[in-house]
């Protein structure tokens, strides 16, 4: 069954998007290609570089990915560029990934809007969906999220990351702490975002790809 993700993207728009921007979008690329740790990015390989917006979902009944790339427009339309600042690689539970450090306010508005805006193309979740979510076994503020917005980690459990690793084994954690740091030493840190992109999964457990790209166009408000 199809899914379909909102995802941020930085560095999407290639020479037409923010230079650090690229350039940590090749550097997180360049990691999960390395073969030594190959056994420790595969499910982060098959989602791709992004940071989650609306998490995965199957379309809605009466709704097509052609609505839904229009939806996309619209949406990116209305929002500016927003700024991901401080990115450095961190713990994320036995994960790790890139976070941002600072004032996030443009990314959690970024994040609120896509999971609401976007929420009319979600389907119920499904038999898969609720054995891997468990709900019965999530916190009760958590629980809540996933039967209204269908995921966990929206709105006030939002955290915004780049993801890098799988799960990490106990005794690897160290070697891997190494490498990343080696690896990401002159990553920059301030980014923007300028836009956001569609992800579609076209069988469940097949790799996602990139199936639009939607400039974030709004101007910036003067403060």
């Amino acid at each position: 069954m199809t899914r379909y993700a909102v995802y941020a993207l930085p560095g999407a728009l290639g020479d037409g998007d923010d230079p650090a921007a690229v350039r940590l979008r090749d550097l997180v690329e360049a990691w999960y290609a390395r073969a030594s740790f190959g056994h420790l990015t595969a499910d982060a390989r098959r989602y791709g570089f992004h940071g989650t917006l609306k998490a995965p979902f199957r379309l809605a009944a009466g709704r097509s990915e052609a609505d839904l790339r229009v939806a996309a427009d619209v949406f990116a339309a209305a929002h500016p560029p927003v700024l991901l600042p401080r990115l450095s690689v961190a713990e994320l539970g036995r994960f790790r990934a890139l976070l941002p450090d600072g004032d996030q306010t443009g990314i959690q508005a970024l994040a609120d809007d896509a999971v609401r805006s976007f929420d009319e193309f979600r389907a119920a979740p499904d038999a898969d969906d609720l054995q891997r979510r468990r709900p019965e076994e999530l916190p009760s503020r958590q629980r809540e999220l996933f039967e209204q917005w269908g995921y966990p980690f929206v709105f006030d459990e939002f955290r915004f990351h780049l993801t890098l690793t799988d799960p990490i084994p106990p005794a690897q954690q160290s070697a891997v702490d190494a490498a990343l740091a080696v690896h990401f030493a002159e990553a920059p840190q301030d980014v923007q975002l300028h836009s956001i992109a569609l992800f579609v999964e076209p069988s469940r457990g097949a790799p996602f790809r990139v199936l639009s790209v939607h400039p974030l166009t709004h101007p910036q408000e003067n403060v």
